[in-house]
């Protein structure tokens, strides 16, 4: 993209916004405002099991090693883990609950679009006790079978323990399965098992292990985990966020937690399709073309308003994205 562009992509925006003020906002469903100022880039989430109402976050990039235990019931974070034995995170972008409550931990970001030629998950134990305290974690070291590629969703099955990243890209991703089990000591191969219909930005399986929810910042899709071989059954009624990087199930499979980047951010909660039990849905929204819409709650000027300012940071990040590549 040339560099006269970018007078465009900023005025574009300004409309966007201007038109976005105009309609009121849609109201919150539920959920918890982090509240620790340190969180700026919350680019994670995952529901404690040990510790009940509990979820853990971080920053996206570079921040360092650490993650936040989060209190949901005050948005206060009542522990932070400083990770050692992991050198310098590059960019950290997903955090998913394992069996056995280990905690494992994506730094698996490449916002130049696949020029990292291996990338690292960061494996370690849910303390027992919430305090601040430095935990030593398990590096692992990780390489796509077909090439690099930028990627923002790491899941890990609650029963087996396999890791799996979607990557994120804007024309639909695909879904990556690890090795059985993890080696710390050398390269951890991920290979392509499915396509993904979204441009996803997070991702995380029901806590029985039979569904696995992506989504996007537009949408997203709830798919039958079919032991692998996924089948889309329903949309997802995914917030309108101004960069929504982060979900999570409850631990009851209930709700889906969706939470987004900035600072004093909100974590919003919406019914899990199927329930806790994590049975078929009745939504006949699986048939749809498309999930980048949402299905929606609230009123339709609300939905536009959000939409609208998505939009406009999208389309200046995109832009500038793609600048960087061509320049």
């Amino acid at each position: 993209m040339p560099r006269r562009s970018l007078p465009f992509l900023a005025g574009l925006a300004g409309v966007l916004l201007a038109a976005a003020s105009a309609a009121p906002a849609v109201a919150d469903d539920g959920g918890f405002t982090l509240k620790d100022p340190r969180i700026t880039e919350s680019s994670g989430l995952a529901a404690s099991r040990q510790h009940p109402g509990i979820y853990w976050t971080h920053n996206d990039s570079d921040d360092g090693a650490y993650l936040y235990a989060v209190d949901s019931r005050t948005g206060e974070t009542v522990a932070t883990v400083t990770m050692t034995g992991v050198g310098a995170p590059r960019d950290v972008e997903a955090v998913s609950m394992g069996p056995g409550n280990r905690i494992y931990v994506g730094d698996i970001g490449d916002n130049l679009g696949g020029t990292w030629d291996y990338v690292w998950i960061y494996e370690l134990p849910e303390p027992k006790q919430l305090k601040d305290q430095t935990i030593r974690a398990t590096q692992y070291v990780v390489k796509y079978a077909d090439g690099a590629r930028d990627a923002e969703a790491l899941m890990v099955h609650p029963k087996t323990g396999r890791v799996y990243i979607a990557d994120k890209n804007e024309d639909g991703g695909s879904l990556y399965e690890g090795p059985a089990e993890l080696s710390a000591s050398g390269t951890n191969v991920f290979k392509r098992v499915a396509a993904v219909d979204l441009w996803v930005t997070d991702g995380a399986f029901s806590p029985d292990g039979k569904r696995l929810a992506v989504r996007g910042y537009f949408g997203g899709i709830l798919y039958d985990w079919n032991g692998g071989k996924i089948k889309r059954v329903d949309r997802l009624s995914v917030p309108l966020q101004g960069q929504g990087e982060s979900m999570t199930y409850t631990t009851d499979g209930a709700e889906i937690m969706y939470g987004t980047e900035g600072e004093g951010s909100r974590v919003v909660a919406r019914e899990a399709p199927g329930g806790g039990d994590g049975s078929d849905s009745a939504s006949g929204g699986g048939s749809s073309d498309s999930a980048q819409g949402d299905s929606g709650d609230g009123t339709n000027s609300g939905i536009k308003a959000g939409a609208l300012a998505v939009v406009a940071g999208l389309v200046v990040v995109w832009g500038l994205k793609r600048l960087l590549r061509r320049s």
